[in-house]
This record gives structure tokens, sequence and C-alpha cells, in this order.
């Protein structure tokens, strides 16, 4: 296995960290029925073969994640795993809440210490409240008496946000970005990577496969890979170009199989910064520039569109539509579209009030306002159903 440094933390950890959002599951429809002892099992390969880094939440798998990773830990693994979980932000009300979950979380996990302990989904409204709270002093105090090692924050936002977060607190030890070959200016993307590495702030990423939609089989895709000598999946591929950046400490994965941890460690083996050479990161281009091919808008996020005198993010709608399209995932495109990280409702496509400003605008010569009805058609809030008239 291969090991990278952790920030400005003492020790080092796996290339390849075990995120225990996707354990397997005995009913596809209720994560919440963990197949526990495959679950085990595939923690335990990893941890054998050299992954010192898993990382959990209070929310994953409906609340029992942490509770099988605890059992993974157990029979002498948790003194080989540096142990990740993450507070609810948005459920803390009151600072005592956050010693209540720590504890809770403790006590699933059967440890009486979480390494890192990361404030979960940090953004342009938890951010302020968790500050309003004084819950960071909280949480200085359970290092101060071992129950936690240090402090971190995942996060889904904009840059901004995120420099305010990293600015915000003097004593962030790491964060946890979403980050991968099609997110580069995405969220926190390369200026978040390397703003927080410059602080000597460990960036963990995840998502670096996007969800395993970056190995979905796409056969555009397919065709630009194989022209590379090197016999790597697209999985592969997508990891190896996160692990070759030198401000990333490690790359998460959310294994479901005993196969994907079995290649991940391989692929995990083989990795390191600068392994990818010239024709390797062109090869990467390609495979980007053949994704944008098959979008259905041809939107280039030139910005000649902006701002939209009516409020609407044109050029993010239509890469939400565009890859929701694409990866064949409405779903997803509704959660970035209307959930609770997503747009906000005056940045949607249904503000359009087709005044055909952006339509001289567009170089591309899109027919803004067309796509617009399209895209809230398929991701915007379901039409409500008719009321029956009530009888006289």
């Amino acid at each position: 296995m291969k090991y990278r440094k952790f920030g400005k933390l003492d020790g080092k950890v796996s290339a390849l960290g075990f995120g225990a959002m996707r354990l397997p599951v005995t009913d596809r429809m209720n994560p919440t029925l963990i197949d526990e002892p495959l679950a085990i099992q595939m923690m335990r390969y990893a941890f054998d073969n050299g992954v010192n880094y898993v990382d959990s939440a209070y929310g994953y798998h409906g609340g029992q994640s942490e509770i099988v990773v605890g059992k993974a830990l157990q029979d002498g693994y948790r003194e080989k795993v540096k142990l990740a979980t993450k507070c609810p932000a948005w459920m803390l009300q009151k600072a005592d809440d956050f010693d209540r979950f720590l504890d809770e979380q403790l006590k699933k996990l059967q440890t009486t210490k979480i390494d890192v302990y990361l404030f979960h989904g940090l953004d342009r409204t938890r951010w302020p409240n968790i500050r309003g709270m004084d819950v960071l002093p909280r949480a200085e105090h359970a290092i101060a008496d071992g129950r936690i090692g240090c402090i971190g924050f995942s996060f889904h936002d904009e840059f901004d946000t995120f420099q305010n977060i990293v600015d915000g607190y003097d004593n962030w030890a790491m964060c946890q970005i979403q980050y991968n070959y099609l997110d580069t200016e995405n969220q926190a993307g390369t200026k978040g990577l390397k703003y927080a590495a410059d602080k000597g702030i460990a960036v963990v990423v995840m998502e670096p496969v996007r969800g395993g939609r970056l190995a979905k089989p796409v056969e555009a895709i397919a065709k630009v890979w194989k022209t590379s000598p090197r016999q790597w999946s697209a999985a592969e591929w997508a990891l190896q170009w996160v692990w070759n950046q030198p401000e990333v400490a490690l790359a998460l994965s959310g294994m479901s199989t005993m196969e994907q941890v079995v290649e991940n460690v391989v692929a995990a083996n083989r990795s390191g910064t600068g392994t990818l050479f010239g024709d390797d990161l062109a090869l990467v281009g390609r495979v980007m520039e053949a994704y944008k091919t098959l979008y259905p808008i041809p939107c280039t996020a030139c910005g000649y569109c902006m701002p939209c005198p009516h409020g609407v993010e044109i050029p993010r709608v239509f890469e939400i539509y565009n890859e929701a399209i694409v990866f064949n995932d409405p779903a997803m495109g509704r959660f970035m579209y209307r959930g609770p990280r997503g747009l906000k409702e005056e940045q949607r496509a249904d503000r359009c009030a087709e005044c055909d400003t952006c339509v001289e605008l567009c170089p591309q010569k899109i027919n803004v306002p067309e796509w617009m009805k399209k895209v809230h058609e398929l991701l915007g809030p379901p039409p409500a159903p008719p009321t029956s008239a009530k009888p006289a």
C-alpha cells in the first residue's frame, strides 16, 4: 500500500480510504439492512492489505453504518486504523447537542476516541449556525479530554464559502471535498484543494469516481480509454487522476462489493503523485471533452449570458441537466437542482421570463428559454394533482 502525508498531522495515511456510505445491503430498497458479515469481511480485507483510514457518519445507512464499522474494528483492528466520522451539523440546535451526538457515536463505534471528527456538510447556512452556537469550543474540549483526535469538516458548496470556512477557524486539521476530473471547477474545486493544502490542512477526497458514475459503461467514453496502452478500468483512471494530485491526502471509495475492494487496493498499490504523464493527462482531457459532446445542451459555460436579469443560474442549470441525461441519473439531477444544497428557488429554470436577453448574447445560439422549460419539466417538482370541485 502507498502512504501519503496527512496535512500537518503526524503519521501517514493510505492512498485509499474505506468510505462506509455504500456498504453492501441485503435489500437494495432498504439501506439500513447492511449485509454485516460481508461488510466486515470487506473492511477487514482492506485493513489487512494496508488501508488505514475508514470514514463513516452519523446518518449513513440510516444510522447503521457506524455500528457495523465499530464491529469491523474489533479483534485488534481499531489499533491499525485511523477512524473518521461526522457530526450531523444540521441537527445541532444548541451547544450541548454536540456532546450528546459525540458520546452516542463513540458507543456505536465501540471506541473511546474518534481520530478525525468532521462537521458534516458545512455550507453557507450551516457554518454560521455552528459558529453562532459556540460548538467549536466544545470540540476543542473533546480533543483535550481525549474523545477526539482532531477536527475537520466535509463540504458541498461553492469556493467562496469554502474559503470562508477555512479562514474562519484556525484549528482545522482536515477537510473533505468532492473532487474528480469532471469537478475541477465545481464546489471547492482545484482552487479549494490547493487553498486548503497550502495552509497545511489535510484534504480528503470523496466521490473520486462521482458515486460510481465515472465507472458506468458509456460507449463513447470507453472508446477513448481504449486508446491508452494502460489497461485500466474507467474507475481506476478516475482514482489515479485524483492520486496524481500532490495536494490530495487520500481518496475515499464507497465500496459495495468485495470485487471493488480488491480492485481498488490493487490500484492504490500503484498510485502516486507524478505517475500520470503528458499522454495520460491528455487522454483524461479527451475523456472530459468526450463527455461534453454527449451533453444535449451545447453550453460551454462561457458566462456571456450572465447575469440573468431574472436571477437564473443559466450555466449551472444546464450543467445539472446535461449530467442527469448523460449519466441517466435524473434523481441525482433533481437533488442537485432542488435539494438542500442545490440551486435556490430564484436560480432555477422556472424563473426564466423568456426575455431573450441570453439568446442574443449566447455564442452557441442556444434557445435558452426553450431549454429552461425542458429542464424544469424533468428536474422541477412534480405538478400538483388537480383538485376536484366540491359539490354545491
